[in-house]
């Protein structure tokens, strides 16, 4: 077992939306360190510097409407990259187009959720997703 936690890198560029994430899957126990990105850019360099690589297993929760790049394309890269396709990744969006979640299930998402317009719902959604958090276990890197 990997004596490093893991690192939750969350890719969100709508701030609202991640402080909601933060908050909630904090609310579910969930302690480990949450690295925010607005942009697949600074969050695409974050992951592949060689000392992240060496720090340890993250898991990624990725936004695919960001202003820089798809997040179709930031999951591709890192499913395509040796050290970090094992990573899971967790897509948080408010697409909903059946194409383009199989899209992202083709590519190697792990748990695709729609973020709901309500914001009951998705509040329920990223406890929901705490809860899964809190008990997954993410593979170490290579």
């Amino acid at each position: 077992m990997n004596p490093n936690p893991v690192t939750i890198v969350m890719i969100e560029d709508d701030a609202g939306h991640a402080r909601l994430i933060e908050k909630n899957v904090r609310r579910a126990g969930v302690c480990n360190e949450i690295k925010h990105f607005a942009d697949g850019t600074s969050a695409l360099a974050h992951l592949q510097a060689a000392d992240v690589r060496a720090a340890g297993p993250v898991l990624i929760l990725l936004d695919l409407n960001l202003p820089d790049m798809s997040g179709v394309d930031i999951l591709a890269k890192l499913k395509a990259d040796e050290k970090m396709r094992r990573s899971p990744v967790i897509v948080l969006t408010t697409t909903d187009d059946k194409t383009e979640i199989q899209r992202c299930y083709d590519l190697g998402a792990n748990v695709y959720i729609t973020k709901p317009v309500d914001y009951e719902n998705f509040a329920n959604a990223i406890r929901q997703l705490g809860l899964f958090l809190s008990v997954m276990q993410v593979p170490e890197t290579e």
